[in-house]
């Protein structure tokens, strides 16, 4: 049995986003502070009370061979590409086994997606209804099953460990890396491959979103439409993509000679028991989750200055979270710098965490914090540290610690922590 509570290292990062292809494009993007929200131009469009998105920049056509993306759904489509990118980044040559530095035994893949293939599911309904029975594919339930984005990463890198699917609405990502975390640290791994994927925009879950009043009906100004923590935020921008993170034992890292991003110090997670959609306003549940995240890492607060905040652009979410912060940190909230990089890429439900995780282990290791756009009027609430519009500089020396927030739906609650190496 190999040894628990290990220290476990990010060495590897990949992403396809609104705002890029791969990880540095999507930071370069985030740093330059550039939207990626755009009007739909689709015909099916025209009947939504919501006309804009954050679409992926990189179509994965342009990117998997065409045989192979037919038989997957687009979240996994995503997937593949970001794991792909931060297998490469982490120095793998081919997949374990064929790569001798790890063994397939010793190796998981986590990832997260909120909803799953539902562009497969709702495309073949309507294929069902208008071709017929024979005409339906016979890959649709592969390509629809929430962990089939999990299940194709595993096959392509041959993950033996454990192949993991979480699913907790908006929080997924975050709690696929948290899973990833405890898999190395309690000794089942020496990598894990760990992140999140979502690929939504479609009529149906638009219209719905739309008809919670969740999202923005900014469709005059798609680029300003996320704006979170302003005074007239009226709700979030749906996006696309994924993010993916190579997580490993200290050990297995030094013994490659693998390059370390920063060390994953672990999760805190709690439940609101409070409402299926609604957040807990007085963010009880997010402080708990900072709570145990603090208790579990043995870290101070004045220790972390930099949160990548979950802030959706939602009237009620971004101030529950900033009341959470300061329960924990204080009310003036005076030594940790926060941004919203959904401000910019629009809210990828189950891919937020993966992608936020790779913008918050870049701000670690660049020791720079992407910035927040669109806070024209900083909402009066909002009583923090908010990066706005340019980048900010974290400190130059000693360790930088940085947090990543992610809820969703049901009440769910994950933080994670990144340091600097």
């Amino acid at each position: 049995m190999s040894p628990t509570n290990r220290t476990v290292v990010v060495t590897g990062i990949g992403a396809t986003t609104p705002l890029g292809g791969d990880a540095k494009s999507t930071w370069d993007g985030l740093l330059a502070g550039r939207s990626g929200v755009r009007a739909l131009t689709e015909e099916w469009a025209e009947q939504l009370p919501v006309k804009i998105a954050a679409r992926i920049l990189v179509e994965p056509g342009e990117i998997l061979p065409r045989p192979q993306a037919r038989k997957l759904d687009r979240s996994a489509q995503f997937a593949l590409i970001a794991a792909d990118e931060a297998w490469k980044d982490a120095g793998f040559t081919a997949k374990a086994g064929e790569d001798a530095s790890v063994d397939p035994d010793r190796l998981g893949a986590v990832i997260a997606s909120g909803i799953g293939g539902v562009t497969t599911l709702l495309d073949q309904y309507d294929v069902l209804k208008e071709k017929g029975v024979r005409r339906v594919s016979p890959h649709t339930v592969p390509m629809l099953m929430p962990n089939g984005p999990a299940a194709n990463v595993g096959l392509a890198i041959n993950a033996r460990a454990g192949v993991h699917t979480p699913v907790s609405a908006c929080a997924s990502g975050a709690e696929a890396i948290g899973y990833g975390i405890e898999m190395i640290r309690t000794g089942r791994a020496d990598v894990v491959v760990a992140g999140g994927t979502e690929a939504a925009i479609h009529p149906l879950p638009i219209a719905a979103f739309a008809n919670m009043m969740a999202m923005s009906k900014n469709n005059e100004d798609p680029e300003g439409a996320s704006r979170p923590f302003d005074t007239a935020r009226d709700g979030f921008v749906l996006g696309e993509g994924a993010g993916v993170v190579v997580l490993e034992s200290a050990e297995h890292a030094a013994k490659r000679g693998a390059t370390v991003y920063a060390e994953a110090l672990g999760q805190g997670v709690s439940a609101d028991s409070h409402h299926i959609t609604a957040p807990e306003p007085s963010g009880e549940g997010i402080a708990r989750a900072l709570e145990n995240l603090l208790a579990s890492t043995g870290l101070d607060p004045a220790e972390i200055v930099y949160a990548n905040a979950h802030a959706t652009s939602t009237p009620l979410g971004d101030v529950g979270e900033i009341k959470a912060l300061s329960k924990v940190f204080g009310p003036e909230l005076d030594h940790v710098a926060i941004s919203s990089t959904k401000s910019m890429t629009g809210h990828l439900l189950g891919g937020a965490g993966g992608v936020e995780s790779v913008a918050t282990i870049l701000a670690v290791r660049n020791r720079k914090a992407p910035p927040t756009i669109n806070v024209a009027e900083l909402d009066p609430e909002i009583g923090a540290d908010i990066i706005r519009d340019e980048p900010r500089a974290l400190p130059a020396e000693g360790p930088v610690v940085a947090l990543n927030d992610s809820f969703g739906f049901g009440g769910h609650n994950v933080v994670l922590a990144f340091r600097s190496v």
